[in-house]
C-alpha cells in the first residue's frame, strides 16, 4: 500500500513492483555493503583474513569474528622509522611556518625603517628650507643694520 496513497487505490501487481531504492542486495542478488561496513564476503579465505588481521593489529575472538586492537587514532602498529619520519616532517612544517612568520615580520620591519628614513629626509628638507628662509631674513636685517651708528 502506498505511503501517501488513497485507501481505495488498487494494490500494485508483482509485475509493477520495482526493487526498493535502498536494499541490502544488488540486482544480481549478492549482498551489498556500505562504505563503513566491516563485513567480509564469504568468498574471502581464512588465509586472507589472517594476513589482514596481522597487518592491521586485529585479534580473533572466540566466536570467529575479529576485533581491532587499535582504533582510528591509534598508530601502535607503525614502524619506528615511519614515526620518526612523520615527526621530522611535522617539525620541518613547524620550522617553515616560523620562518614564514619571521620573513613577514622582517619585511614589515624593513618597510617601517624605509618609511622612517623617508620621513626623516622630508623633515630635514623642511628644516633646510626654513633655515634658508631664516638665513635670507638674517642677511636682509644685517644689511639694514650696517649703516646704523655712523653719525
Amino acid at each position: 500500500m502506498p505511503l501517501f496513497g488513497h485507501k481505495n487505490a488498487p494494490e500494485p501487481t508483482p509485475a509493477q513492483t520495482t526493487a526498493p531504492r535502498y536494499s541490502n542486495s544488488s540486482a544480481d542478488g549478492s549482498p551489498r555493503r556500505g562504505f563503513f561496513s566491516r563485513h567480509r564476503s564469504s568468498s574471502a579465505s581464512s588465509a586472507d583474513l589472517d594476513s589482514h588481521n596481522r597487518r592491521h593489529g586485529s585479534k580473533k575472538l572466540s566466536h570467529g569474528s575479529t576485533r581491532s586492537s587499535g582504533g582510528l587514532f591509534h598508530r601502535n602498529h607503525e614502524d619506528p622509522s615511519i614515526i620518526a619520519a612523520r615527526e621530522r616532517v611535522l617539525s620541518a612544517e613547524t620550522a617553515e611556518r616560523e620562518a614564514d612568520r619571521a620573513l613577514v615580520q622582517a619585511r614589515a620591519a624593513v618597510r617601517e625603517a624605509r618609511d622612517r628614513v623617508k620621513m626623516l629626509e622630508r623633515e630635514a628638507e623642511e628644516e633646510a628650507r626654513l633655515a634658508k628662509i631664516k638665513q635670507h631674513q638674517a642677511r636682509d636685517i644685517s644689511k639694514r643694520a650696517k649703516p646704523l651708528g655712523r653719525e
